[in-house]
């Protein structure tokens, strides 16, 4: 099976999922999903990618409902809160710090809904 065939396979599992979850319209974009999933995988431990997902798709969705932003931008606001903690995280590890990065998302910024 091809990287294409793949990609192909993710989504037309999505579109599936999405319709039997009756949320056909949601924004997917399996790409940047994969990519922060990867990031979460090779920095942490893998099964952190699926957790890492979860909780920005949980927190865009919960901006969303609540009128804090508009899903993309609350779903880019969380990514980016992951990204940085990864790549503090990242860095901790390369410099030894034992169990890196924080458990404090505002040590490294702004959190998700603040900067929805």
């Amino acid at each position: 099976m091809t990287d294409q065939d793949r990609m192909q396979a993710v989504q037309d599992w999505a579109a599936e999922l999405a319709h039997h979850l009756e949320i056909e319209d949601a924004p997917v974009d399996t790409a940047a999903i994969l990519g922060i999933a990867g990031e979460a995988a090779h920095t942490v431990v893998r099964p952190a990618a699926p957790v890492t997902t979860f909780l920005i798709g949980y927190a865009a969705g919960l901006a969303e409902a609540t009128g804090q932003a508009e899903f993309s931008t609350a779903q880019q606001a969380a990514t980016g809160v992951a990204r940085r903690l990864l790549a503090a995280r990242a860095a901790a590890q390369d410099e030894g710090t034992p169990g890196g990065g924080t458990q404090d998302g505002a040590a490294q910024g702004e959190d998700a809904q603040d900067s929805a």
